[in-house]
């Protein structure tokens, strides 16, 4: 589990096939080159085991259903990642409770400044839209937002200064894919209003007498 305030930023120096998935080598800052193996760590918002560590270095293992719900398949070296250790029992959560599962893809459609701050617009998947209000909460990519504004399948977040020189979303242009993970507590509302196939429960009223 995380609170989505990224802690480092991280630099890939290794993307490599393995059977069934890829091993990933990250340099880290000093910070989280304590880190041990098997210790768990957020690699743009997808919590990701440590096979191996070794002076500024550390390497995961990347496969199944991971390649296929994110963007790490395609990471190269030289690109850079946002980075979280997992929480502790008793660690302050100073954004929202993130459980590391990406729930699937999001784009940038529109970047653009104002009342210093940078606003992003997203599109979401059709399925994801309904997980996503206004004020509500959201991971984009391992970072805890808030969303501004949030209308069928497309939502607002606003990016102060700070956030956007110390996580990946300086480098966010229209187009680029990222990571979303919806809050946790709208995936059980959306399941308990909607049957196992997505549609509505239909609404049954005590009759009255």
């Amino acid at each position: 589990m995380f609170s989505g305030i990224i802690e480092a930023l991280g630099e890939v120096v290794a993307a490599e096939p393995r059977e069934g998935g890829r091993r990933l080598g990250l340099r880290v800052p000093e910070p989280l080159r304590g880190l041990e193996p098997g210790a768990s760590l957020a690699v743009n918002g997808t919590c990701l085991t440590v096979v191996a560590a070794r002076d500024d270095r550390l390497e995961f293992d990347a496969v199944g259903a991971t390649l296929k719900r994110t963007l790490l398949g395609s990471i190269r070296p030289g690109d850079r990642v946002n980075l979280e250790r997992s929480l502790c029992m008793g660690s302050p959560v100073n954004g929202h409770l993130v459980t590391g599962h990406v729930d699937g893809l999001a784009q940038v459609a529109d970047r653009r400044p104002g009342e210093g701050a940078v606003y992003f617009d997203f599109t979401v998947p059709e399925a994801l839209a309904g997980q996503i209000a206004p004020r509500g909460s959201v991971a984009v990519d391992g970072v805890s937002l808030t969303v501004a504004e949030a209308s069928g399948n497309r939502f607002t977040v606003s990016i102060v200064p700070y956030t956007l020189e110390h996580t990946i979303f300086g480098d966010y242009r229209p187009g680029t894919e990222v990571h979303l993970e919806t809050d946790v507590l709208a995936k059980y509302v959306q399941r308990a209003l909607t049957g196992a196939d997505g549609a509505p429960r239909p609404v049954v009223t005590e009759k009255q007498s």
